[in-house]
């Protein structure tokens, strides 16, 4: 059944099952490529098997022309782990500077209200697609997330940095998520027509450059980033809900579309995968609520907050880093080169500048 939200505030015995759905191609009808994905096709297979009584959700990343993009995460967490706030506040729904699909889509809240995720997605070149990679960078702050923001004066990094060294933050480290399951379904082209006898492009100017011996030996791990990020972060990845299968070997690919899949017999695949998914979910249980819940947040007003932080950022702009500060402290050991008033000019343009 659809998705009710209003049940995420029900005790976890009395409301249903939630699984959230997710597409993680980047490729849709509406923008460059004019195509929809396989990822697509198969989340709504997926959602119309899953059992009736269960809640599905389900969002589909991939890109559409005018639409926000998820945004690349800061990482803030390199800074300071209490910098790193649970759920992500480097941006904000709606903003017309820095428009997130993250935000823009709930996704946060949706992650929370579910008992378990399914992420289908493509590999390309020998990893995730790029917006699911994306996806999975700003739910680092699902491991360990500072759910207090106002303790950093949203964003201050030597406010957080203190924090991180007090007795207040073991207590408010948590993993966020802990207690879900996810899943992952992972598909790849056979190379289309470009391969030759011995494994090698064809039309390769260097041959002795590539060895086939040498490519990763089992095409499942190149999503191993994402799963092993969920099991750090106390999510639960199933080794036999882990699966990859191979689509299109020896074909064009204009020739491994979606429509093409019945002959590919990866139905039979995916189906299989989806039954264990089910019965796995169903045999685990319904998972509870963190105490820092994304479901219902709603992101604090801080203008005043970045009125402190651009007067900050302004001062090390010419060359006043905050004392004792790691920026100050970069400067005098002459390693970050960053006082500017134009930090939008890339380093290749000041390099070129007097040309």
């Amino acid at each position: 059944m659809k998705p009710n939200d209003k049940n995420g505030r029900l005790n976890t015995a009395e409301r249903p099952f939630r699984i959230l759905i997710i597409s993680g191609s980047d490729r849709r009808q509406f923008n460059c490529p004019g195509v929809d994905s396989k990822s697509r096709a198969l989340m709504f297979r997926m959602a119309e098997r899953l059992p009736e009584e269960w809640e599905i959700d389900y969002e589909d990343i991939g890109n559409v022309f005018g639409r926000a993009r998820i945004q690349s995460c800061n990482a803030c967490a390199s800074t300071s782990m209490a910098l790193c706030v649970w759920p992500c506040n480097c941006y904000e729904p709606k903003n017309s500077d820095e428009p997130d699909l993250m935000w823009d889509l709930d996704l946060y809240s949706r992650l929370d209200l579910a008992d378990a995720w399914a992420i289908i997605g493509p590999v390309n070149w020998y990893g995730p697609s790029s917006n699911l990679k994306l996806l999975f960078d700003r739910l680092v702050c699902m491991d360990g997330g500072n759910p207090r923001e106002d303790l950093i004066d949203h964003k201050d990094p030597e406010l957080a940095m203190k924090l991180e060294h007090s007795p207040q933050w073991e207590d408010l480290s948590r993993r966020h998520l802990e207690g879900r399951t996810a899943a992952f379904f992972c598909y790849g082209d056979g190379g289309g027509d470009e391969l030759d006898a011995s494994g090698r492009p064809k039309h390769l100017r260097h041959p002795e450059y590539f060895d086939p011996a040498e490519e990763p030996p089992d095409s499942r791990d190149l999503y191993a980033p994402l799963v092993w990020q969920c099991r750090y972060s106390g999510i639960e990845v199933p080794t036999d809900l882990w699966t990859y299968t191979l689509l299109g070997k020896g074909k064009k690919y204009s020739d491994n579309q979606a429509e093409d899949m019945t002959s590919e017999n990866v139905y039979a695949d995916f189906d299989a995968w989806t039954d264990r998914f089910a019965a796995f979910v169903a045999r685990k249980g319904k998972v509870g609520p963190g105490e820092f819940r994304a479901f219902g947040f709603t992101p604090p007003s801080h203008r005043l907050a970045d009125l402190r932080l651009k007067w900050r950022t302004v001062r090390m702009g010419t060359g006043y880093a905050p004392a004792g500060s790691s920026p100050a402290a970069q400067e005098k050991l002459q390693l970050n080169r960053d006082a500017t008033l134009n930090p939008k000019q890339s380093e290749g343009e000041k390099l070129r500048k007097d040309q």
